[in-house]
């Protein structure tokens, strides 16, 4: 009975793997990075088939995440969405972290936050808005979700603002700075342990979008399980090969650790979700794409960033929220534009097309800022 089970999980974790997503033909890169990297191969060969690779698993966790959730009820599976939406992200970071690459992990803090709530949001608006004069979605939880990151934003920018108004210069790291960041990171930590309370238990009929739609799992619990739990060892895999392959590849490649973290290991890390929310939006579902967007950004601001920050505390290594001017005013310029975009509850294509537009402007002056 039990290999009956076995074997039908086997079946449908293949036919995951295989039909559900076009990413999936990436994979191929998971035993091409790991043969280049046996083989002793150029590091930049084995930075980019490592970063193609966490590309389709990054997609498997979150489908993995999904079909658990459909199992376990929504308020459970809400909280496991929450958990692992930025699963690759976490990896990547801890793992940069434990490697010194501080400056690397804020970058792509910050990459993040704005990839998510500039270019997913934007491109989401030109999907949905394309033969549509106007595209409407739910306000409440729209304004919700941009009021909460322009919030977490804010305490992100805090530690440096208070570096440059006492120091009156922004310094790498201090010990007044790392105690300062560590306080911020745990307020932020317990208002995103109150938000998921708000949106999964106390508000959540309010938040339910009525375009909102049940869908029935691929994959029985075990097969979810066991697809969740390779795909998120592979992501360490490939997360390692990564981290280990940067500084090699800036020096070749003549651009910056900041670039790096800021825009492309970012876009790795969130393409799958950038392709979801086009997609779900192109359907006309707008209020789910807007929830990726601002969801994904809010939990890099709320969860994923103050945790690196109590990591870095636990592993005697301590980080500070201080981020450069760049990063300041990226993140603050997102909030500012997510929560503008969301107060009427519609938008339209060239809407999404600013958003876009004001997220390669940003992209090019991280390609351009000189390394510390």
């Amino acid at each position: 009975m039990s290999k009956t089970v076995a074997k039908r999980s086997a079946r449908e974790i293949l036919a995951v793997l295989i039909g559900r997503s076009p990413i999936s033909i990436l994979l191929i890169a998971i035993p091409v990075s790991a043969a280049l990297s046996f083989v002793g191969a150029p590091e930049p060969w084995i930075f980019g088939f490592s970063a193609l690779a966490l590309v389709p698993l990054a997609k498997l966790i979150g489908d993995a995440t999904e079909d658990v959730a459909a199992h376990v009820g929504p308020a459970t599976g809400g909280l496991l969405n929450a958990s692992f939406g930025n699963a690759t992200e976490l990896v990547v970071g801890i793992i940069a972290l434990l490697h010194g690459l501080d400056e690397v992990v804020k970058a792509s803090i910050t990459g993040s936050i704005i990839g998510n709530a500039l270019l997913v949001l934007g491109l989401s608006m030109v999907a949905a808005g394309v033969g549509r004069e106007r595209v409407f979605f739910n306000r409440v939880a729209a304004a919700t979700g941009a009021a909460t990151l322009l919030l977490a934003v804010t305490a992100l920018v805090m530690p440096a603002v208070f570096d440059l108004t006492v120091f009156g210069r922004l310094q790498v790291s201090s010990p007044v700075l790392n105690q300062l960041s560590l306080l911020v990171s745990i307020v932020l930590l317990a208002t995103y342990g109150l938000g998921l309370l708000f949106s999964l238990v106390t508000h959540r009929t309010l938040l339910i979008s009525v375009a909102e739609v049940e869908e029935e799992p691929l994959l029985d619990m075990r097969g979810a399980l066991l697809l969740l739990s390779i795909a998120t060892v592979l992501t360490t895999f490939e997360s390692e090969l990564l981290v280990g392959t940067i500084t090699a590849t800036t020096k070749a490649l003549g651009i910056t650790e900041f670039f790096v973290g800021a825009i492309v290991v970012a876009i790795v890390g969130n393409a799958a979700e950038h392709a979801s929310a086009m997609l779900v939006a192109r359907r006309g579902n707008m209020d789910l794409a807007v929830g990726i967007a601002t969801g994904s950004s809010t939990q890099i601001a709320l969860f994923v960033a103050p945790f690196l920050v109590v990591l870095s505390w636990i592993i005697a290594r301590p980080m500070s929220l201080v981020f450069n001017a760049f990063e300041i005013a990226a993140v603050s310029l997102a909030g500012i534009i997510v929560t503008v975009a969301s107060l009427d509850g519609e938008t339209n294509w060239f809407e999404g097309v600013q958003l876009v537009a004001v997220y390669m402007i940003l992209a090019i002056a991280f390609f351009f800022v000189p390394a510390p």
